[in-house]
C-alpha cells in the first residue's frame, strides 16, 4: 500500500491522497476503526463501491455444519462465522438528485488520512457530478475507546460552484449483499448471507433503531442512532424504518459556502440470554450516554485516551520512515483489536475484516498479548479473563479426548473448537500452554496478585493437568508428548515437539509455584502437594531432541533425519506450498512454514546456551519458508541476538509492512494483528533485546547499523520506562513510578526517577549468514526504503 502511489510515508498518520478502485478492498482494511469491541471497515461513507462492507461486534457470530468426507469421533460439529452486523456507516448523498458515486462523474480531489495521535478517520473529497454540480464532502469517523459501544460519523457537504438541492440519507442496514468468496484460499471467510432475522424497527424523529437475532448461534443484536443535523432554514428532516433498513433523509438547499453537516452517533449491543426489550434498552441506554457528549467530546475523550496510550507505549526509529509509520499504525491497530474486547476474544484479524472466519488462535497470546502487556496491560486480564470464563467448554473437550483438566481450541469464537482440520483443531496442544505462558507473563510484568489468585491459579492448574496426562514416561524415565503438532503446520503430528515439550515444561512448573503460593485456591480444585509434586517431576523429565551429529536441537523427533525439500525446483510462483502441494509431502519433509524451533529459542531462551542457540537458528533458518505472516518477527528476535543484524532488519521490515505492502496478498480480508504486534516484538525484543525473567526486564541490546537510533516506552509493575539505542550506547529513563531493578547485558542495576543509566550496548562476533531457502529470502532494506529489486 505504502509504495503506491496514493499513498504517503509519515510518521503519525497514514494518508491517501488518490483513490484507486483496485486497492480498495486492501485499503478498507488499513482504514478500518475498531475498539475490540465494535469494527468498522473502512468502506466509503456513501456505502458503494465498496471490496467487502464490514461492521463487526466482537463474539457475534453464526454457526454452519461442518463438512467431513469421514465420519471420526471427536471431530467439532459446527463451524463459527464472524457475521457482518447492522451497518450505521452509511451517509449516502444525492446532489440534484444525483447518487454522489466516485465511479460517475468526476472525482477532482481525494484525501483520507488516518490519524494515529487522534483515532479519526478523515475524508475531504470534492467531486463534479454528471450534470456538472461541484460539492466538496468532509467526514470524520469514530470507534470510541472510553464509550465501547459507540462509533460515530461528522458528514459535511458543501457546494463550490452553483446553488445545489442535497438530500443525505443516514442509515442503518442490515443484511447487506456481500462478495463471493474467492475459491481456493482457506484464509478466507465462508460467506453467510442474509443470517440476521428481523424482530424489531424503529424510527421516530432522528432517531433510528433495529434489532435482529442469528437462527442458529442464538445471538440478539441492536443498533440505534440519534442525529445532529446543522444547516440553513430550509432543512428538513424525515425517518422511516423497515425489517433491514432504518433511515433519515435530511434535505436542504444550498449555495455556495453554505454547508449541511449531520452528526450521527451510533450504538451497538448484542447477547445470547437478554431478552428483546433488554437488548432494546441497552442500545437505547448507551446512546443516551453519547448525547450527554456530543461529537466534540467523543473526539475530545478519543485524544485523551490515545495521549494516555502513546505515552506509555510509542516506539521511535531514526533511520527508516517506513518502519516508523509502520510500527505506529501496527500499535495503533494492535490496541484497536483489544483495548474494549472485556472477556472477549482477539480474532486473528482484529474487527478489520471477515478472514480466518473471524477466529482467534493461539497467536493472541504468544503475539498480541505480549504488546498488550507492556502498553495497555489491563485489557491483557480482560483477553485472559475471557479465556477462564471458556474453561467449561475446554474441560469438556479434555474429556471427549479422553484427558484431564482443560484442552483450549485451536480456533474458536465462542471458546468452542471449531475446526475441521483435526492435526490443528485436535493434535496443537501447544495452545495450552501458550495460553499459560500469557498469564504468566501479565502476573510477572504487573505484579496483579489478585488476578494471579483469582484467575491465574485456575488456569495453570488445569492446563498442567492436560499435559501430564497427555505425557508418558519411557523406561528411562524422560517425559514425552507424542502426536502432536506444534507451531509450524508443515510438520503435523510429530513426537516430542521441542516448542511444545519446553512450553507445557514451563507451564508444569508455573501450576506447581502457584498453587504452593495460592494454597486455598488450588485446593478448591482439588490439588494437593502429590499432584504438584508429579507436574515437576514431569517437568524436569520432559524429553529434549537433540542431534549429537549436527549439534543442533531437532524441531521433532527425527525431523532432522527427514528428507529435505527440493527448494531449487520450487517456483516462486508455488507459495504459499499449502496451497500448491499435498500436506502428505510437506509433513514428510525438512521444510517449515513459520519459525517453531526458532520461536522456541526466543520464548525459551532459558533452555538453551549461545552456542546452541546460534546453531540451531542456522540451520532452521535454511529450511524455513514463512508461509505464514507469524514467521519473520520471530526470526528478527533470534536474528538480532545471534548475531546477523542484517538479516534481522530485513525481517522487521516483512514483520511491519505485512499489510501496507500487502505482502500475503489477503490484505483485502483484513489485518494480519499477530504480524502488526510482531513488528513491536521484533524492535522491542529484538534490537532492544527485551526479555521478562521472574519480574525483572532483562536487556541486551544492539542496532544495525542501517539504524541510527531506537527508543521506545514500556510500561511494568506499575513503572514507565523508556530505553533509548543511539551509537554504541543504551540508556535507561525511568519516567514514572518507584525505583525499578532492571538488567543490563547480565549487570543487574536500580533506576530512579530523574537519574537516567547509560551503558555500552553489546557487540556480537560476527558470523557467517545463512541463506534462507531459494527464492524466499527477505526483502533487503537500507534505512529508510525498500531496496529495488
Amino acid at each position: 500500500m505504502i509504495s503506491h502511489s496514493c499513498y504517503a510515508v509519515q510518521p503519525w498518520s497514514l494518508r491517501e491522497t488518490e483513490l484507486h478502485l483496485d486497492v480498495l478492498p486492501q485499503s478498507e482494511s488499513v482504514f478500518a476503526l475498531s475498539n475490540g469491541h465494535i469494527g468498522w471497515r473502512g468502506n466509503l461513507d456513501e456505502g458503494e463501491p465498496h471490496g467487502l462492507p464490514g461492521t463487526y461486534l466482537n463474539g457475534v457470530h453464526e454457526l454452519h455444519p461442518l463438512p467431513y468426507a469421514e465420519a471420526g469421533y471427536g471431530y467439532p460439529e459446527s463451524g463459527q462465522t464472524v457475521i457482518n452486523v447492522t451497518n450505521g456507516k452509511i451517509m449516502r448523498l444525492l446532489v440534484d438528485d444525483e447518487p454522489f458515486d466516485v465511479r460517475y462523474g468526476k472525482l477532482r480531489f481525494h484525501e483520507r488520512v488516518l490519524d494515529l495521535r487522534t483515532g479519526l478517520l478523515r475524508r475531504v473529497c470534492e467531486w463534479s457530478s454528471p450534470a456538472g454540480c461541484t460539492v466538496r464532502v468532509t467526514s470524520t469517523r469514530l470507534v470510541s475507546f472510553s464509550q465501547r459501544a459507540i462509533a460515530a460519523v461528522a458528514y459535511e457537504v458543501e457546494p463550490l460552484d452553483s446553488n445545489v438541492r442535497v438530500v443525505v440519507q443516514s442509515e442503518l442496514v442490515a443484511n447487506e449483499q456481500l462478495p463471493q468468496k474467492s475459491g481456493g484460499d482457506p484464509r478466507v471467510a465462508a460467506a453467510l448471507e442474509d443470517v440476521l432475522l428481523p424482530e424489531e424497527h424503529f424510527a421516530d424523529d432522528m432517531r433510528l433503531r433495529l434489532v435482529h437475532c442469528t437462527e442458529r448461534s442464538g445471538l440478539r443484536v441492536g443498533a440505534a442512532a440519534d442525529h445532529a443535523v446543522h444547516g440553513p432554514a430550509s432543512t428538513r428532516t424525515a425517518g422511516e424504518s423497515g425489517d433491514n433498513v432504518a433511515r433519515l433523509t435530511v434535505t436542504s438547499e444550498l449555495a455556495p459556502g453554505e454547508p449541511l453537516r449531520v452528526e450521527k452517533l451510533v450504538a451497538y449491543g448484542w447477547s445470547g440470554a437478554r431478552s428483546l426489550p433488554a437488548v432494546r434498552d441497552q442500545v437505547d441506554a448507551a446512546l443516551a450516554g453519547a448525547r450527554t457528549k456530543g461529537w466534540q467530546g467523543l473526539v475530545e475523550q478519543q485524544r485523551e485516551y490515545l495521549d494516555g496510550f502513546w505515552a506509555r507505549a510509542d516506539v521511535e526509529v531514526d533511520g527508516d520512515a517506513e518502519i516508523q509509520q509502520a510500527v505506529r499504525f501496527a500499535l495503533f491497530h494492535v490496541l484497536q483489536a483489544g483495548a474494549r474486547a472485556e472477556k472477549r476474544a482477539i480474532p486473528s484479524k482484529g474487527l478489520t475484516g471477515s478472514g480466518y472466519d473471524g477466529h482467534s488462535f493461539w497467536d493472541s497470546e504468544q503475539f498480541v498479548l505480549p504488546v498488550l502487556t507492556y502498553t495497555s496491560p489491563d485489557s491483557v486480564a480482560e483477553a485472559l479473563r475471557w479465556r477462564q470464563e471458556t474453561l467449561p467448554a475446554a474441560r469438556e473437550r479434555a474429556r471427549q479426548l479422553g484427558l484431564r483438566g482443560a484442552t483450549f481450541p485451536w480456533r474458536t469464537i465462542d471458546g468452542s473448537e471449531c475446526s475441521a482440520y483435526w492435526p490443528a483443531g485436535t493434535a496443537a496442544f501447544h495452545v495450552n500452554a501458550d495460553i499459560a505462558d500469557a498469564v504468566v507473563r501479565y502476573v510477572d510484568a504487573t505484579g496483579d496478585v489478585e488476578f494471579e489468585r483469582e484467575t491465574a491459579v485456575e488456569i495453570l492448574v488445569e492446563t498442567a493437568r492436560l499435559w501430564h496426562s497427555l505425557g508418558h514416561h519411557d523406561h528411562h524415565g524422560a517425559f514425552h508428548f507424542d502426536g502432536v503438532t506444534g507451531p509450524d503446520e508443515y510438520s503435523a503430528v510429530a513426537d516430542d515437539n521441542l516448542y511444545t515439550n519446553l512450553m507445557a515444561q514451563q507451564n508444569l512448573r508455573a501450576a506447581a509455584d502457584v498453587a504452593e503460593r495460592h494454597t486455598e485456591e488450588a485446593a478448591a480444585l482439588g490439588v494437593d502437594d502429590e499432584e504438584a509434586a508429579a507436574w515437576r517431576d514431569a517437568a524436569d523429565a520432559v524429553a529434549i531432541p537433540f542431534n549429537e551429529a549436527l549439534g543442533v536441537h531437532e524441531q521433532s523427533a527425527g525431523f532432522t533425519g527427514h528428507q529435505r525439500w527440493d527448494f531449487a525446483s520450487t517456483g516462486t510462483d508455488q507459495y504459499p506450498l499449502m496451497l500448491h502441494f499435498p500436506y502428505f509431502d510437506l509433513y514428510r519433509k525438512q521444510v517449515i512454514k513459520q519459525a517453531d524451533l526458532v520461536l522456541a529459542l526466543y520464548k525459551r531462551g532459558d533452555a538453551f546456551d549461545a552456542e546452541q542457540k546460534a546453531r540451531s537458528f542456522d540451520y532452521y533458518e535454511q529450511l524455513t519458508v514463512r508461509d505464514s505472516s507469524l514467521s519473520a518477527c520471530c526470526q528478527a528476535v533470534m536474528a538480532a541476538e545471534v548475531g546477523h543484524l542484517r538479516l534481522a532488519y530485513d525481517y522487521v521490515g516483512e514483520a511491519a509492512l505485512m499489510d501496507l505492502e500487502d505482502l500475503e496478498s489477503n490484505t483485502r480480508d483484513g489485518l494480519h494483528i499477530a504480524s502488526l504486534a510482531g513488528a513491536w516484538i521484533a524492535l522491542v525484543a529484538g534490537f532492544g533485546g527485551m526479555r521478562l525473567r521472574r519480574g525483572t526486564l532483562d536487556f541486551s541490546p544492539l542496532l544495525p547499523e542501517q539504524l541510527s537510533g531506537l527508543a521506545f516506552t514500556v510500561q511494568v509493575r506499575g513503572r514507565r520506562l523508556r530505553v533509548a539505542l543511539a551509537g554504541t550506547t543504551a540508556t535507561y529513563t525511568l519516567l514514572e513510578g518507584e525505583p525499578l531493578e532492571l538488567c543490563h547485558c547480565g549487570m543487574l542495576f536500580t533506576l530512579s526517577c530523574g537519574a537516567p543509566r547509560s551503558h555500552q550496548m553489546r557487540r556480537p562476533p560476527p558470523r557467517p549468514e545463512p541463506a534462507p531457502p531459494q527464492g524466499r529470502t527477505p526483502t533487503r532494506r537500507h534505512g529508510g526504503l525498500a531496496a529495488p529489486e
